[in-house]
């Protein structure tokens, strides 16, 4: 640059005659020309593409072969070298790897699909779940991440579920839009089976129950994404990366997901302080507006809950999620809903709830409640000590006392009535009928209806003084009080 200025300063001021710059510098007519018509060399210019007689005639196949990639499997698709062979053995091509892979990338890079920047309003929303591995009690898990952002202001809520599912689906919601303190108006999804039935032309879904359900309470309005243009989500998907680089790493070791979903609403909670790059102000600023534009919370909770139907097998457990979970043996062989939550799974026989287990997220798992088959083993004592619902079933030192004594009395059918005895379990709580059975073997009194009358004893509350306290409109009533005089009179004519 410093020869070029040099060059262009002697000759414009008439320094140096452009002959003598030639002479003294060496130069040719046509490089001085070039040298003072630019301000700085221009470099290398071609007016057209250099030729290439080795590949030119193969460029054709080549495109064809990467045109139909794009309808096969991605991890089936041609490598540069993969598409040298075949020019090498199909065409007959006799040039080298290195031209075919320059012509390969070439053509990606020209066909790269490029993306148009979006405008996010305050008060939408994105959806996506994820995938982590943590360490549970010890042992790696895998768990689903929820994640709802705000696209407006940046704010991310994030939480851990054992599965992608319904239940997990609708309870992520709920959990971010408290946390949020709103419902945004508009949210984004991609083609989740748990929110759509049926991909239909364009934009238009069938949309499954669940979500029209949840859809109805919250009033907001549903945006999915084309297929395979997870692009149109873009945000949640960034933000999804976001946290699991930063939230899970290293990977938190755990004793439960309650207490690893405390930590991540912290984290969410501290990222509101960061500024994110173009925004003016740091994203709790930014999320002001979000909220300002959000959908009230509805008044009435929504439960985060799946609905199936059932049938009870001959040892009265119904099948849900792959596990078997046990109701009152009287609703054997007969159709019940399974209301299924995070948390929990109730059992419902017509308009009754009849059971309610802990969820349980493994797979293949029996649950037994030991009260829903005492009444089978009333009737069939003799597999008292067998019964697979009763073999974990820890029970207080006075009722092993109460049966031994049972038996000791009537070896026949001692063991029936300690069952009858047990069987007050289904209207009181172990802690009531230990009390009564200690006090009832204390007094020397062990047959089971001594025992349920005890029982339901203790369990009376005495009603306590009327109070006009708080019924100001009592106050005033008078209630005339009874002349019994008139009963006298009768009974003095009644007597001899």
């Amino acid at each position: 640059m410093e020869f070029w200025k040099e060059v262009r300063r002697q000759v414009l001021t008439n320094e140096l005659s452009k002959r003598g710059a030639c002479e003294e510098y060496g130069l040719g007519w046509q490089t001085l020309k070039k040298i003072l018509t630019h301000d700085e060399p221009p470099g290398y210019r071609k007016s057209q593409p250099r030729a290439k007689p080795k590949i030119d005639a193969f460029l054709p196949v080549i495109h064809q072969i990467l045109v139909d990639d794009r309808q096969a499997p991605k991890k089936q698709r041609h490598t540069a070298w993969r598409i040298f062979e075949r020019l090498r053995d199909e065409h007959q091509f006799t040039g080298k790897y290195t031209i075919v892979k320059d012509a390969v990338r070439n053509w990606k890079q020209s066909h790269q699909e490029v993306f148009l920047p979006l405008v996010h309003p305050p008060g939408e929303a994105q959806v996506d779940f994820g995938e982590a591995t943590i360490r549970l009690a010890g042992h790696p898990t895998k768990v689903a991440l929820f994640v709802m952002t705000l696209p407006y202001s940046g704010a991310i809520f994030i939480q851990v579920f054992p599965r992608e599912c319904t239940e997990t689906f609708l309870d992520g919601h709920r959990r971010a839009f408290e946390y949020f303190g709103g419902v945004p108006r508009r949210i984004s999804y991609d083609n989740s089976a748990i929110a759509v039935i049926e991909v239909l032309k364009g934009r238009q879904r069938k949309l499954t129950k669940e979500f029209l359900r949840l859809q109805s309470h919250y009033l907001f309005q549903e945006h999915f994404c084309l297929v395979r243009r997870a692009n149109e989500k873009g945000h949640v998907e960034r933000l999804l990366g976001f946290a699991r680089r930063n939230f899970l790493v290293p990977v938190p070791n755990v004793d439960s997901r309650e207490s690893l979903n405390a930590q991540l609403l912290r984290r969410c909670q501290d990222d509101l302080a960061v500024r994110t790059r173009g925004k003016p102000g740091p994203k709790s600023q930014l999320l002001l507006e979000d909220q300002a534009a959000f959908l009230p919370l509805p008044k009435q909770p929504f439960e985060a809950r799946r609905i199936e139907e059932g049938t009870v097998n001959s040892e009265s457990l119904v099948r849900f999620d792959t596990n078997d979970y046990s109701v009152p043996v009287q609703y054997a062989h007969r159709k019940l809903i399974v209301v299924a939550t995070v948390e929990e799974v109730r059992l419902v026989y017509e308009d009754r709830l009849v059971a309610r287990h802990r969820r349980c997220w493994g797979r293949e798992q029996p649950f037994f409640e030991p009260i829903h088959y005492l009444a089978l083993l009333e009737r069939k004592p003799g597999g008292f000590d067998y019964a697979r619902p009763l073999e974990h079933w820890q029970l207080p030192e006075c009722l092993a006392l109460l049966r031994r004594r049972l038996e000791a009395a009537d070896p026949g059918h001692g063991t029936r009535s300690y069952i009858r005895v047990l069987r007050l379990l289904e209207k009181f709580s172990l802690p009531q009928l230990a009390a009564a059975v200690e006090y009832a073997l204390d007094i020397d009194v062990i047959d089971a209806d001594s025992i349920r009358t005890i029982v339901e004893y203790r369990a009376e509350r005495p009603v306590g003084l009327f109070s006009l306290e708080g019924r100001p409109h009592l106050a005033h009533v008078r209630v005339e009080t009874t002349d019994v005089s008139s009963y006298q009179a009768l009974l003095k004519e009644a007597s001899p």
